[in-house]
């Protein structure tokens, strides 16, 4: 199927030919349809599958195909919402990149800079706003920004706002809006709570599933190295000797940890930088647009700092650290084989790790392939003496507090 069988308007067609964009990815086929017809969305799809074009082609086509009074000051009729800086950023250039054909004007809103711009873009009147919901909320409060016009409300990355501590905010914003709109619903994950938030806002909604979340790309090339930890920089070094490995996105457990990287990085002549928390705005959307662009070879970041990257024809993800909740692996590694390209995972392993490593492939569904000839085998069989390995869960209630289960035993093997 192409695009054009999805009787889509020819100013966006225009767009999406523009940016070679012919056959739709699943997730757009199966939800431009309902939502140009109007009926709410629960999509439950992964990264790197294509999900902000499936919503912000609909909305562009739906809006500017009413009849709106050209004398008057442009409302805000369509809202998406999304946990991170990052990904507010790249869907807001979704939205300019299909939409550069149409009379509609955009405008983005998030936290961790000046807000008077920001302001001063919704006065000139907009059609489309793309939010994070600290800055949303602090605008709403201060009469800024009005919401009695939305039509059409995304909700992006439903399980992130969980895990980042949002949901009341969004609560918040939800009840600021006409309870009359087409609301279309992404997640990656569906935890009871996000589950009960969905029931609570969708009606009789199409309901979407693409690549579950237990599913890894079958174009990743999964790699596992069990290293000792004091030994991770040393194999890091030697892999990025490789000339083939042009791009890397280096994922790190601390914002410590990913500043150390780096340094060591650049001692060793190798151009790199760090996106966390405590990096301001400017200097994370600098790092990210060096790395896009290719004049830095490695970025190293955090989890939530990482949400929302949308790199094309990225070859490498590094997983320095592993993560600790098994669906995060997914999500990590997905940054990679993205539009059907090819890509590279390389995880990391130390001992205090190996629990974590279990939870990984029990929820794939398989192994990942062991590099046994390295430089730097695990030779440290024991475990750290004053590590405790904790398992961290998902919530499931409206506290948010990151649960823990009992410690497995430290001489698990693999």
């Amino acid at each position: 199927m192409q695009f054009k069988e999805l009787n889509i308007m020819p100013t966006i067609l225009r767009a999406l030919e523009k940016e070679n964009y012919i056959e739709p990815t699943p997730i757009q086929e199966q939800a431009i349809p309902p939502i140009l017809n109007g009926s709410d969305l629960l999509g439950c799809a992964q990264t790197g599958t294509g999900k902000t074009a499936a919503f912000a082609i609909p909305i562009l086509q739906l809006l500017s195909q009413e009849k709106v009074d050209p004398t008057t000051q442009r409302k805000i009729r369509a809202l998406i919402l999304t946990p991170t800086r990052e990904l507010a950023v790249q869907i807001f250039e979704s939205f300019q990149i299909y939409g550069q054909f149409t009379n509609l004007r955009y405008s983005v809103i998030f936290g961790g800079v000046p807000q008077n711009p920001q302001v001063l873009s919704l006065k000139r009147g907009v059609d489309i706003v793309v939010a994070t919901p600290g800055r949303l909320n602090d605008l709403m409060n201060q009469r800024v920004i009005d919401l009695k016009y939305v039509k059409m409300f995304v909700l992006d990355e439903s399980d992130r706002m969980l895990d980042m501590g949002f949901i009341n905010d969004v609560k918040k914003i939800i009840a600021k809006i006409p309870p009359k709109k087409q609301t279309l619903f992404f997640s990656a994950t569906m935890p009871p709570e996000i589950a009960k938030l969905a029931s609570t806002i969708l009606v009789n909604p199409v309901k979407v599933a693409i690549t579950p979340i237990s599913s890894t790309v079958d174009t990743i090339k999964q790699h596992l190295y069990l290293v000792d930890k004091d030994n991770k920089m040393n194999l890091l070094l030697q892999l990025l000797q490789d000339k083939s490995i042009e791009s890397a996105l280096v994922f790190t457990r601390t914002k410590h940890g990913a500043d150390k990287i780096v340094r060591e990085l650049t001692k060793a002549k190798i151009s790199a930088q760090a996106i966390h928390g405590n990096k301001s705005q400017n200097n994370r959307q600098n790092a990210l647009n060096s790395f896009k662009s290719k004049l830095l070879r490695v970025l190293v970041a955090t989890d939530i700092a990482a949400r929302g990257i949308d790199i094309d024809e990225l070859s490498h993800v590094i997983n320095y650290d592993l993560p600790n909740v098994p669906e995060t692996y997914v999500h990590r590694i997905g940054r990679t084989g993205r539009a059907g390209l090819s890509g590279i995972a390389f995880s990391f392993c130390d001992f205090d790790e190996l629990p974590f490593l279990k939870d990984i492939e029990k929820l794939i569904g398989k192994r990942i392939n062991e590099v046994k000839d390295h430089p730097f085998p695990m030779l440290i069989k024991t475990a750290t003496p004053t590590k405790v390995i904790v398992q961290k869960r998902r919530p499931s209630h409206a506290g948010f507090a990151e649960k823990s289960r009992s410690q497995r035993p430290i001489n698990e093997k693999r």
